[in-house]
């Protein structure tokens, strides 16, 4: 009897440690760790790896980031503007601060006009004549309406199909001042350019078109458009 009590006590220790054992080894197990996803199935540790991956393009490709951010919007506005579509042209005006228009490399913060988005929606069927600044060489006034204005400093070369483009780096250089960085800080500014069209004046007839964007509430709008081009 008293052998057959001491079996029982025996199997009831060896049972406690199994037991005792294999709930330690649960309890300093790896666990598994499973990401709260969000609508769209992309978990916080997604998201951390696209913010980080966005950094390091910053750090090592800083046009290839503006790139990625801007492109699509600005050959969306470059569109607009190419078919003359005012009306998608204008939504793409900052609400706040309108679009200046600036005819040479240089941007004259006093002179260079500014037009609202309203008023750019209008300025296809006005006749009336600005003055936009003065021509380069002879200092005569640029006094034009839009559409004049238009074809000479704005869409005089098929940018939507230019040689190269930049985002946020100068291409065409000339003897006028690109203060363009200095005036449109916190943005990004892309430039479409051609290098030359007739191989008889070695590059000097090369023409550029900057678009400059803003950003608004997440969303980037246009505040500048900037026609460039040789200058004596």
């Amino acid at each position: 009897m008293k052998r057959k009590f001491i079996a029982v006590l025996l199997l009831f220790a060896l049972i406690f440690v199994s037991t005792s054992c294999s709930a330690l080894q649960l309890k300093t197990g790896k666990d598994k760790v499973i990401e709260k996803q969000d609508s769209n199935g992309t978990t916080a540790q997604d998201k951390s790896k696209v913010e980080d991956d966005k950094g390091d393009l910053l750090q090592t490709d800083p046009e290839e980031y503006s790139k990625n951010i801007i492109d699509k919007r600005a050959i969306d506005v470059l569109t607009a503007i190419k078919n003359y579509d005012m009306e998608r042209f204008a939504d793409a005006i900052h609400p706040d601060k309108g679009v200046r228009f600036s005819p040479y490399g240089y941007v004259d913060v006093e002179n260079n006009l500014v037009f609202t988005a309203e008023e750019v929606k209008k300025l296809a069927a006005d006749s009336k004549t600005y003055l936009w600044g003065h021509y380069d060489g002879s200092g005569e006034p640029i006094t034009l309406n839009f559409s004049d204005y238009y074809k000479q400093f704005i869409y005089d070369a098929d940018f939507v199909n230019a040689e190269q483009v930049a985002y946020n780096k100068a291409l065409g250089h000339g003897n006028t001042l690109n203060n363009s960085f200095e005036v449109y800080k916190n943005s990004i500014i892309v430039e479409y350019h051609f290098s030359g069209f007739d191989s008889q004046y070695e590059g000097i007839d090369w023409r550029s078109l900057r678009l400059v964007f803003e950003k608004k509430d997440d969303i980037w709008y246009l505040v500048g458009i900037i026609h460039d081009q040789w200058t004596i």
